[in-house]
């Protein structure tokens, strides 16, 4: 599909069940993997990043099963992972294809890293152009050996190539120059199998996920809060217990273009269900009600440690205020930027956005990404080195989007098509599959005309 026509609507209503979270679903698949014994996961991302991390897992030597689920859908499949144990893996016969995915790249190189034999990954075009810097220095310090390519202006980019390390790794005392659960992922995976306690110490709260299911799995980890925030894991771990049963909860970054949407629309009406409320991965719904949205929690689970739950938007009548998001927030919302940026406009005060740099270094350089397609529809807004500010109360007008091959801005202007006055036209609309392969069916499901 070259292109997608999006019309106008006057409404949001109805229900969705976004697909599994991919941050869960690319390390579900890695630790699977490495426990023993098998893991049987339900509702496993359909996004294309997530199923790299398959196929990597696969290339490693790894039974991986896949069945659908009772309903037969996609959404519903189930995936048996055969876990081969620590020390289980198998040499790949190519180098690993992590295809877009940053996440699959750099949480496969904290395990590649501690291994008796030489492997490679790499990507696409994209993911080429992506420094690995901070994930190099640190595996560098426990003792790995990894070249990098030299990319674009002599950055460290992929492909990744290492080499067995000439006795095992060692544990390490490491503050993350910038927050990031990807980096922290990698030195804790590394962590596994070096001698000693390893030490990762955060500036700011990042998503947890690796440290809830490490914990259920079994591993000798430890989260401290004082005097500082810091992740402790000693190794060498033995073993890992498998994922006997799990479902997936849904992705809040994904269910994120739908929540929005909704708080768009004074009349709109959305259930999302079945989808994650962890604490690290809240914050947008802190965000809409500061704004005047109140998402309520309908119910409400615990499974291996994530809480999963169904929340409910009704549009705010009285229309959305204004916010200021930076910091702490800015880490944890910086998946939900694009989407905001486009509620903002829908604001009567507008959103200024700060610290949010590390968009410039994702699949495009999201901010002037943003910039671009507001102004495209007729919105202002100030492009700044490390964020936006864009002003509310504005009309938009349809317009060409440039997704830039971004699957989040692509979606993120889908919603911004459903407010402008006259049809829109997206540009490479398929690489929305690189994370929610259903969106666009379900946003023509939702959206009233």
């Amino acid at each position: 599909m070259p292109e997608l026509s999006i019309a106008p609507a006057r409404n949001l209503s109805g229900a969705v069940r976004p697909p599994g979270d991919k941050s869960i679903s690319h390390r579900c698949a890695l630790l699977a993997a490495l426990a023993e014994g098998p893991s049987t996961l339900e509702n496993y991302s359909t996004g294309a990043d997530c199923q790299s991390s398959l196929a990597c897992v696969e290339a490693l030597g790894v039974e991986v099963t896949r069945a659908p689920g009772p309903e037969g859908g996609k959404a519903d499949a189930k995936i048996t992972i055969s876990g081969v144990g620590l020390r289980g893996l198998r040499a790949p016969s190519a180098p690993l294809d992590a295809g877009n995915s940053g996440s699959t790249l750099r949480l496969f190189s904290g395990v590649l890293a501690a291994q008796a034999f030489a492997s490679e990954i790499g990507g696409d075009a994209s993911l080429s152009r992506r420094p690995m810097r901070r994930i190099l220095e640190p595996l560098g310090r426990m003792g790995a050996r990894i070249a990098a390519a030299a990319g674009e202006q002599g950055k460290d980019c992929p492909p990744l190539r290492f080499s067995p390390a000439p006795g095992p790794l060692q544990a390490i005392e490491y503050v993350l120059p910038v927050a990031s659960a990807q980096v922290k992922s990698a030195i804790l995976f590394a962590a596994l199998y070096a001698q000693g306690t390893t030490v990762v110490a955060e500036p700011l709260a990042t998503r947890d996920h690796s440290e809830l299911l490490l914990r259920h799995m079994g591993a000798p980890l430890q989260v401290r809060r004082r005097p500082r925030l810091q992740v402790e894991l000693a190794g060498p771990v033995e073993r890992l217990a498998p994922l006997a049963s799990f479902r997936i909860p849904g992705d809040p970054s994904s269910a994120a273009f739908f929540l929005c949407a909704a708080a768009c629309f004074p009349d709109s009406d959305l259930l999302v269900d079945e989808v994650s409320l962890n604490p690290t991965r809240s914050a947008l719904l802190d965000v809409l009600a500061r704004l005047g949205a109140k998402p309520q929690v309908v119910s409400v689970e615990e499974r291996a440690g994530e809480l999963v739950g169904s929340l409910h938007l009704d549009g705010p009548k009285d229309g959305l205020g204004g916010t200021v998001i930076e910091g702490e927030e800015a880490v944890a919302l910086i998946d939900e930027v694009p989407i905001l940026a486009v509620l903002a406009t829908q604001t009567r005060g507008g959103i200024e956005f700060r610290d949010v740099a590390e968009l410039r270094v994702k699949e495009s350089d999201r901010i002037a990404a943003i910039a671009q397609n507001l102004r495209a529809l007729g919105a202002e807004c100030a492009e700044r080195p490390d964020g936006l500010l864009v002003p509310g109360n504005q009309k938009l007008r349809g317009a060409r989007i440039a997704t830039h091959g971004d699957h989040r801005i692509a979606m993120a202007f889908a919603i911004a098509a459903l407010r402008a006055e006259g049809e829109s036209v997206v540009d490479e609309p398929e690489c929305a599959g690189i994370s929610y392969p259903g969106f666009f069916a379900d946003l023509e499901r939702l959206a009233e005309r």
